[in-house]
C-alpha cells in the first residue's frame, strides 16, 4: 500500500505492548502492525507548518515555520522550561490556550528511560508523555494546579536527578535495573521545601510500559530526511517516537512533523 501526505507525531495507546498509529495526511497507518516487515518512507521535498499550514523551507521547534515559532503558544518558552510560565499572572501568548494547557493540573514525574529522569506534563497527557519519551516505567511525584508550580519543583529536583534522556541508550534498552521508583520518589520529596512538599502525590502506582520491538540494536545510527531522501528497511521496532530499522538506523518521527512523505508498506 502507498500513502502520501504530511506526517505528524505518532499516536499511541497505553496497551502493553504499545500500539502506534502514524498520521499521514488524512490517513492513520497502524504502523506497529508492520514490525518485522519491509517499509519505505520517501521525503517528497515539501515541508508544511503544523501551525498555520504554510509551506516552509525549514522546520523549527518540531514542525513550525519561523513566524509561528515566534508567535505560537505551542512554542512558548515555558514548553521547554515550565518554571518560566507566566499564565498564572495573566501573561501568555494566548490566554485562551494557556487556560487549557498551563492553568490545568500538572504532574511532576519520575521515569526510567536511559536512567532516572524527572519531567513535567499535563495530567491529561499521562501516559502519552511517558510513551513519547520511551520510558520503561514511571511514577507520579507531585501534582500541581498549574505549569509554573510544577516547573519550580522540577528545577529544585534537577540538582539531584537528570531531566534528560540519552536517546541512544534508550533505543538500545540500556538502563539501570536496580532503580526503585518509590524509594527515589520518597528521597526526592524529602529534599523539597515545605510548600513544594505539599504538592507530593499520594499515588504510588508504577506504570510499566512495553514497546513493540522485535530486537534492540547493539548500536544506533540516527538519520533524518534532511540527510537522506528515502529511508527503508525491515522495521525492527518502535519506541518513543522512533522507528528502528534492521540496519540500526533510527528515525525520530516527531522531528519531522510537517514533512510530506510517500510511505510504502
Amino acid at each position: 500500500m502507498k500513502y502520501d501526505g504530511t506526517i505528524v507525531k505518532m499516536e499511541s495507546t497505553s496497551t502493553n505492548p504499545v500500539t502506534y498509529h502514524l498520521p499521514v495526511g488524512d490517513d492513520y497507518i497502524p504502523i506497529s502492525n508492520y514490525i518485522g516487515k519491509y517499509i519505505s518512507l520517501e521525503f517528497r521535498g515539501d515541508i508544511f507548518c503544523i501551525g498555520c499550514g504554510r509551506k516552509t523551507s525549514k522546520s523549527f521547534a518540531q514542525g513550525y515555520c519561523y513566524p509561528c515559532m515566534l508567535s505560537s503558544p505551542e512554542t512558548s518558552e515555558c514548553i521547554l522550561r515550565p518554571e518560566l510560565c507566566q499564565a498564572h499572572r495573566g501573561v501568555a501568548r494566548d490566554m485562551s490556550w494557556a487556560r487549557n494547557h498551563c492553568l490545568t493540573e500538572h504532574v511532576v514525574y519520575l521515569s526510567i528511560t536511559s536512567g532516572l529522569k524527572v519531567g513535567v506534563t499535563r495530567a491529561s497527557q499521562i501516559p502519552t508523555r511517558w510513551i513519547d519519551q520511551g520510558a520503561r516505567s514511571a511514577i507520579r511525584l507531585a501534582e500541581t494546579p498549574n505549569r509554573y508550580e510544577a516547573g519550580l519543583i522540577e528545577v529544585a529536583l534537577k540538582q539531584s536527578v537528570s531531566d534528560r534522556t540519552i536517546w541512544q541508550r534508550m533505543l538500545k534498552d540500556q538502563y539501570p535495573a536496580d532503580i526503585d521508583l518509590k524509594a527515589e520518589k520518597r528521597r526526592l520529596i524529602s529534599l523539597l521545601p515545605p510548600k513544594q512538599k505539599s504538592f507530593a502525590s499520594k499515588d504510588d502506582e508504577i506504570t510499566d510500559i512495553e514497546y513493540p520491538v522485535e530486537e534492540y540494536p547493539k548500536k544506533v545510527k540516527g538519520t533524518t530526511f534532511d540527510r537522506e531522501n528515502e529511508i527503508f528497511g525491515v522495521l525492527w521496532g518502535i519506541r518513543g517516537q522512533y522507528l528502528m530499522f534492521d540496519d540500526c538506523r533510527v528515525l525520530n518521527i516527531r522531528r519531522h512533523n510537517g514533512y510530506y512523505l510517500r510511505i510504502e508498506l
